[in-house]
């Protein structure tokens, strides 16, 4: 189940359109699909299409707002009170997993300490939320797709604990 949700956003991410400027003259059909275009033009393609020619150093992809959208939700949680989740798009871990695997191992490793932080803290404050109750809208709104899963299995699994704890005392 995980993984078809995980799944699911990222085929979405990858069909965003993502503005890229061409390295050199591309002449290229595939499909349907038509680019003609010479070396310093700038045009909007979906995600994969850019991955798979920036592969080839044809393009170079202008997704600059990406560190900043990560420091953001870093920050955002950061600051939030302890018994308080920030706001998360429900694709944040595609694109936090897409924008680490484009950094320099060194960035990466940096990034990855407060990336490891910021997921330990959210785990934690999922996991005594839904052990203490169902998940509500205003909540429900805050977790990206594969939080919103861990929330219902914890939730299910204490509320089944509970119930298999309580019963035995009747």
């Amino acid at each position: 189940m995980f993984e078809n949700i995980h799944s699911t956003y990222d085929l979405a991410y990858l069909m965003e359109e993502v503005r890229i400027t061409y390295n050199r003259d591309v002449k290229l059909s595939v499909a349907n699909m038509q680019l003609d275009s010479r070396g310093g033009d700038i045009a909007s393609v979906p995600r994969w299409v850019a991955k798979v020619l920036s592969q080839d150093n044809l393009v170079e992809i202008q997704d600059n707002e990406t560190s900043s959208y990560v420091s953001r939700a870093l920050n955002r949680e950061r600051i939030a009170k302890p018994h308080d989740l920030s706001t998360l798009d429900p694709d944040f871990y595609v694109r936090v997993n897409d924008y680490l695997k484009g950094l320099k191992e060194r960035e990466r490793e940096n990034l990855m300490i407060s990336i490891n932080s910021f997921v330990t803290a959210r785990l934690e404050k999922i996991v005594k939320l839904a052990a203490a109750s169902p998940l509500s809208p205003e909540l429900a709104e805050k977790l990206s797709a594969e939080e919103r899963y861990l929330y219902d299995v914890v939730h299910n699994s204490t509320d089944s604990f509970k119930r298999k704890v309580i019963k035995r005392f009747d």
